[in-house]
């Protein structure tokens, strides 16, 4: 139940199939003066009139289906992905059409009849929907929809097809019937095959390009993804292999320092030697963690904030205020090298977005809660547009001029520490982002 109340999609189908329901009922007035038109018909031999009435009646109509028709297939798909059941796609639209039927009828005078077009309309849906594979978007489908629902109404006023289930509404039956006595049957009949001819031809034209072109951005979008993953593998390679090779070095310098040590046996020379000896053991532990993703150790927050400081600022003079909300000597078991790349990556984001700002402020923070730190950076910045927001996780998105992996990255670091990443962002005031990791304690 809690998928059904959670699908966007359901809600959006449950709307359209209101406003599908309560159009009659807003433009009833116009329907009865519609209707009382068409009686006056019978009695008269008015070739354009009919032509003109008939014109109004399937525009009417079609104003009517096309949001029940949006609607069980926002339905449709909404409770066949809440339920994974495939089968409820076709089914829905069995259910509900019908019972917007029954709906209208109530509120309105006129007779609406569900027949051979409907069932036409949701076969022909069906089966594009199923092509199509749900590429389409709900825009995409109103503009072909739309027109094959025009085009598939004209078969109501059709008078030799009324025998077959078609146009038995009472509008569309007193049209006909009107054409039949003045002896303009074959004349109506035409004009509405020709319709129907053109405007089904052109909705399936549409639906086919659309749906190339859907299929067309979708293989250039995983192009464009595989190559920066491709880019972002070589570069990982390389860097790794240059990472390794820096093990050489430290073990010469380890070497010669021990050297040092017998040469020289003088304490202050013991104490160089030391203070060498543990920077190198610094720095083989930072190569093995830029190594080996998985290698983590037991963190004091203090100590990762210093170490973010000394790596993005050091020898620069961008100002970014630093906040500590809690106990900074609480641990974090983490890779340090790879978090503080995480975080880095956030800290230029804020400042590419005060960077034209003359009252621009980055706030790097963190808070210390129970049993999990946040560690968040936020900028007063031009924001994000709401429409963007999904799409900043992707590899590839940027809002720069470059492609960009950074927030793909971050949240990639984030989820393999246990944790998490969330943005907040309102255009035009500024963002905030943070990553919540969960706390320990040292074993």
């Amino acid at each position: 139940m809690g998928k059904v109340l959670g699908s966007r999609k359901i809600w959006i189908g449950i709307g359209l199939f209101l406003l599908g329901v309560f159009i009659p009922y807003w433009i009833r007035p116009q329907l009865i003066d519609l209707n009382q038109r068409l009686q006056t018909l019978l009695y008269q031999t008015d070739g354009n009139a009919i032509m003109t009435n008939a014109f109004l009646i399937v525009s009417v109509n079609t104003v009517i289906t096309i949001p029940q028709f949006l609607s069980v297939v926002m339905l449709g798909d909404g409770m066949a992905e809440a339920y994974n059941r495939p089968s409820l796609k076709g089914i829905v639209p069995l259910v509900v059409v019908p019972l917007a039927y029954i709906i209208v009828n109530k509120i309105t005078p006129l007779n609406y009849s569900f027949g051979a077009t409907d069932i036409f309309l949701w076969l022909t849906i069906v089966i594009m929907q199923r092509l199509s594979h749900q590429k389409l978007n709900l825009g995409m489908k109103l503009i072909v929809f739309s027109q094959l629902i025009f085009g598939v109404t004209w078969l109501n006023q059709v008078p030799f097809l009324t025998r077959y289930g078609f146009g038995l509404g009472s509008l569309s039956y007193k049209v006909k019937q009107a054409a039949i006595q003045m002896g303009f049957g074959g004349v109506l009949a035409l004009y509405a095959n020709v319709l129907f001819v053109i405007f089904v031809f052109n909705a399936i034209v549409l639906w086919v390009y659309l749906t190339l072109y859907i299929e067309k951005w979708a293989i250039s979008q995983d192009l464009h993804r595989a190559q920066l993953e491709a880019q972002q593998s070589r570069s990982g390679r390389e860097v790794l292999h240059l990472v390794h090779d820096l093990k050489t070095p430290l073990a010469s310098i380890e070497g010669l320092v021990s050297l040092m040590e017998i040469r020289w046996p003088d304490p202050k020379m013991q104490e160089y030697c030391q203070a060498i000896y543990d920077s190198i053991h610094a720095m083989s532990k930072m190569v093995s963690e830029i190594l080996f993703e998985d290698r983590k150790d037991w963190c004091e927050l203090k100590d990762l904030i210093d170490y973010v400081r000394a790596s993005r600022f050091s020898g620069t003079n961008l100002a970014v205020d630093i906040e500590i909300l809690g106990d900074p000597q609480v641990c974090v078991y983490i890779n340090k090298i790879r978090m503080t790349r995480a975080i880095i990556n956030l800290i230029d984001n804020a400042l590419d977005a005060v960077e034209e700002q003359e009252s621009g402020k980055v706030v790097l923070r963190a808070k210390v809660f129970y049993d999990e730190v946040k560690i968040e950076v936020e900028d007063n910045g031009c924001g994000i547009q709401t429409e963007k927001i999904n799409k900043i996780w992707k590899i590839g998105y940027s809002t720069k001029k470059h492609p960009g992996a950074g927030l793909s990255f971050v949240r990639q670091v984030a989820e393999g520490h246990g944790g998490y990443v969330n943005i907040k962002s309102t255009a035009g005031q500024g963002t905030r982002v943070w990553i919540t990791l969960p706390l320990g304690e040292k074993q």
